[in-house]
C-alpha cells in the first residue's frame, strides 16, 4: 500500500500540505483532485522521488514498478513503434543483453548465459511485443503507416500521445498518469478508459474530465486546506459526500455558536456573583477548551454567460456539394466530400468521428478559415461566428496582456469597461494588464473564451474547447453553453459537456458527413462494436446460431419508410465491416510483404550453404552466421504465415 504519513510539502513560501495523511490500497483506482496549484503535480513528483516532503514520510513497497508519462518528448529519427516499446526498459535491457552476447566467441557458459536471457524474453512476452505496440497506438488513433514514421515527424500533440504509449507499455505496479486525455479525441479517451479498467496495479490519475473520472477511479482524494482527504467512489460519489459534508458542517458550526452563546451568556450573567463564580469560571474554562470549527470551504465558483446575441440570419449556412480539404503542391487533398448541409437559428450540434475523420477539416471551413475545394458555402447576412480552434491558445500574443487583446477588438470602447468585462473572467487588477506568457495554460484558454463572448456571436463553432481548463471554468462553461440562445456546433471529448449542451449529432465517417440517430451511450457502444472490436467478434457463435431462426419467420411485405430504414441499416452494416476489413487488409498486405522478403533472404542462405566451399575450415565463422540467420529466417517465416492464416481465417469469418 502507500501510505503519506504527517506529511507537509512547501514550496518557495507556499505551503502545499500540512500534516497529511492518506493510506491508498494496491488496486485502487485513484483520481487525484484539487484546485490549480493545490500541489497534485508536487504530489506526484514526490511519488516519483523528484522531489522530497519537508517533514514526513511517504511509504510504499520499494519492488513496486512506477510507470508515469513524460512531459518533453525529444525529435527522434526512431520510428514511432519502437518509441512505444521503448517504454519496456527491461526488455529493451535484455535485447541489449542478447545482442552483446551473441556478439562473443562461443563458449558453453555465453550458450547458458544466451540460454537464460531467452528464458527471460519469453517470460517478459517479448515475442508479441510487436503486436501489442500496434494494438496499443491502433487505439490512441495511430494508423499502421504512422507507426513506421519518426518521432520527429509528429507534433507535439501526437507526441505526447506517443508518451503516454510508451508509459502504457510500461509493466507497473504503480501508474501515474497527469491529464492522461488532453491530448485525445473521444474516441481515444473511450479506448483508453477500457483499457485502464483492466489495469491490474495501482493507478492515480490526474484529471479535470469528471466522465472519464467516474468511468474508472473507485477512490477519490480531494487535495483541499493543505489536507489530502480521501473519498470512496467515483467523482460523481465524491460530489455528493462533499455536498453532505458541506450541509452537516453548516449544521454542525451553527450548534457550536448556539453553544458558545450560551455559554458566554452564562459567564456574561454571573461572573461578578460570588455564589455563582465557580460555576462561571468552570463555563469560561469549558469555553476556552472549545475549539472553534472552522467551515467547510466549498470552492469559490466561477461562472460567466454568453451576451445576447446578435440578430441572425435564417438559415445561417448552406453548404451544398461541399469538398473540404488542403491545397497542396501534389494537388487538392480532400478530407470530408459531398457536404451537403445547412445550420438554422437555435440548433445545438455535436459533431462526432474518429481520430482523424475531418473534424477539424469540417470546422474550419464552416468558420471560413479555409476555402471549400468544390461546391458552394454560402453564409446568411449578418452571421457572426465565434471560433474557438483546437489550438486557439497558442494564437493568442504572448507579449501582451488580456486588456491590448480585447482593445484590439474595441479600440472605441472605454477601457474601465474593458476592465470591468475581463474580472468577470476572473483577470482582476494588474492580471489585466500584465503579459500573458506566464499564465497557465488554464488562464490562456479563458481568455480566448472571453474574446469570443465579447464578439456577441449568433454562431459558435467550438472545437476542443475544454483543452487546459480546470473542473471549475469546465462547468463554468457548461452552463454558459446550455443558456447560450444562438446556433451551436461543438466538438470536444468532454461527454459531460455534450450532453448538456447538444440535443443532436452528426458525424465524419469514411470522409462523409451524416447524421447519428443516438446518444453518446450508443456511439461509445458503435466504437467498440466497430472502430475498437477485436475482428473475431463480429462471427460470434451466438450471431450464427441466431440466424436460421430469423430465416424461419415470414416477413410482412416493407411500406417506403421501412425499405428506406432497412437501406440505411444495411449501409451502416457495411460501412462497420469496411471499418472491420481496413486494419486487417493492411497488416495482410504488411505480413505478405515480410513474407516475401524473408522468403526471398532463406533462399539466398540456403543457396549459400549448398555450396561445398562454406563447409571448409576457413569459412567457419561465416558457416556460422549463416547456420545462425537460416534458424532466424525459418522462425520468423513460421511466425508469420502464422499470422497470415490467422489473418485470413478472420477476413473470411467477417465475410461469411
Amino acid at each position: 500500500m502507500i501510505r503519506f504519513i504527517n506529511v507537509s510539502l512547501m514550496r518557495g513560501l507556499k505551503p502545499l500540505l500540512e500534516s497529511a495523511d492518506l493510506t491508498l490500497n494496491p488496486g485502487d483506482k485513484i483520481g487525484l483532485i484539487g484546485a490549480n496549484g493545490a500541489g497534485k503535480s508536487s504530489l506526484f513528483a514526490m511519488l516519483r522521488n523528484e522531489l522530497h516532503p519537508d517533514l514526513g514520510d511517504i511509504d510504499f513497497p520499494k519492488s513496486w514498478r512506477m510507470a508515469y508519462v513524460a512531459q518533453e518528448t525529444p525529435a527522434l529519427p526512431r520510428t514511432a513503434i519502437d518509441y512505444a516499446i521503448d517504454g519496456d526498459a527491461h526488455l529493451r535491457q535484455l535485447q541489449a543483453e542478447l545482442a552483446r552476447l551473441e556478439a562473443l566467441p562461443d563458449s558453453p557458459e555465453h550458450g547458458i548465459e544466451i540460454a537464460h536471457v531467452h528464458t527471460e524474453l519469453a517470460d517478459t512476452d517479448a515475442y508479441t511485443v510487436q503486436s501489442r505496440a500496434e494494438q496499443l497506438l491502433l487505439g490512441l488513433g495511430f494508423s499502421l503507416e504512422q507507426m513506421q514514421q519518426p518521432v520527429a515527424s509528429f507534433s507535439g500533440g501526437w507526441r505526447m500521445r506517443l508518451n503516454l504509449a510508451q508509459a502504457l507499455m510500461c509493466p507497473s505496479d504503480l501508474l501515474l498518469l497527469d491529464e492522461p486525455t488532453n491530448h485525445l479525441d473521444l474516441d481515444a479517451i473511450i479506448w483508453l478508459e477500457d483499457w485502464l479498467k483492466r489495469y491490474p496495479g495501482t493507478l492515480i490519475i490526474i484529471s479535470h474530465d469528471r466522465d472519464f473520472l467516474d468511468e474508472i477511479v473507485n477512490v477519490i482524494v480531494h487535495i483541499d486546506e493543505r489536507k489530502l482527504k480521501r473519498y470512496s467512489g467515483n467523482y460523481s460519489g465524491f460530489e455528493r459526500q462533499r455536498a453532505a459534508q458541506l450541509v452537516l458542517q453548516a449544521s454542525a458550526i451553527e450548534k457550536q455558536q448556539r453553544a458558545r452563546a450560551h455559554l458566554q451568556s452564562f459567564i456574561d450573567r454571573f461572573k461578578a456573583k460570588a455564589t455563582k463564580a465557580r460555576q462561571a469560571q468552570s463555563r469560561m474554562k469549558q469555553l476556552a477548551r472549545m475549539e472553534e470549527l472552522a467551515p467547510l470551504r466549498a470552492a469559490a465558483e466561477f461562472s460567466f454567460e454568453f451576451r445576447d446575441p446578435v440578430s441572425a440570419p435564417n438559415p445561417l449556412l448552406v453548404m451544398e456539394d461541399v469538398n473540404c480539404g488542403y491545397h497542396t503542391e501534389q494537388g487538392d487533398k480532400t478530407i470530408v466530400r459531398g457536404v451537403t448541409f445547412s445550420l438554422v437559428q437555435g440548433q445545438r450540434i455535436g459533431l462526432l468521428g474518429v481520430n482523424g475523420a475531418g473534424k477539424s477539416t469540417l470546422i474550419k471551413t464552416i468558420a471560413g478559415d479555409i476555402d471549400p475545394l468544390t461546391g458552394t458555402a454560402t453564409t446568411g447576412k449578418g452571421l457572426v461566428i465565434g471560433y474557438f480552434a483546437q489550438h486557439q491558445v497558442e494564437m493568442l500574443r504572448h507579449d501582451e496582456s488580456p486588456l491590448w487583446h480585447l482593445q484590439k477588438m474595441a479600440p472605441t470602447v472605454r477601457e474601465q469597461e474593458l476592465r470591468n468585462f475581463l474580472g468577470s473572467f476572473n483577470f482582476p487588477g494588474d492580471m489585466v494588464t500584465s503579459k500573458i506568457a506566464p499564465f497557465s495554460g488554464g488562464e490562456k484558454a479563458r481568455l480566448a473564451l472571453a474574446l469570443i463572448v465579447w464578439q456577441r456571436p449568433n454562431l459558435l463553432l467550438l472545437d476542443e474547447p475544454t483543452n487546459h481548463l480546470d473542473l471549475e471554468t469546465r462547468e463554468a462553461l457548461t452552463d454558459a453553453l446550455a443558456q447560450f440562445e444562438g446556433t451551436l456546433l461543438v466538438v470536444s471529448h468532454d461527454r459531460h459537456l455534450l450532453r448538456a449542451t447538444t440535443e443532436q449529432f452528426i458525424i465524419v465517417e469514411s470522409g462523409r458527413l451524416r447524421e447519428f440517430d443516438g446518444d453518446l451511450d450508443e456511439y461509445k457502444d458503435w466504437l467498440l462494436q466497430t472502430k475498437m472490436a477485436k475482428p473475431a467478434a463480429a462471427a460470434s457463435p451466438a450471431a450464427a446460431n441466431a440466424a436460421p431462426a430469423a430465416c424461419m419467420v415470414e416477413e410482412a411485405p416493407l411500406s417506403a419508410a421501412d425499405r428506406k430504414e432497412q437501406k440505411r441499416l444495411e449501409a451502416e452494416q457495411r460501412q462497420r465491416l469496411s471499418a472491420q476489413r481496413k486494419p486487417l487488409e493492411n497488416r495482410l498486405k504488411k505480413v505478405e510483404t515480410a513474407m516475401a522478403q524473408r522468403s526471398e533472404q532463406k533462399a539466398t542462405i540456403d543457396a549459400a550453404l549448398a555450396d561445398p566451399a562454406i563447409y571448409e575450415a576457413e569459412n567457419k565463422p561465416k558457416l556460422k552466421t549463416l547456420l545462425a540467420d537460416q534458424v532466424e529466417c525459418s522462425k520468423e517465416l513460421e511466425q508469420l504465415e502464422g499470422e497470415w492464416l490467422e489473418l485470413q481465417e478472420q477476413l473470411e469469418a467477417l465475410a461469411a
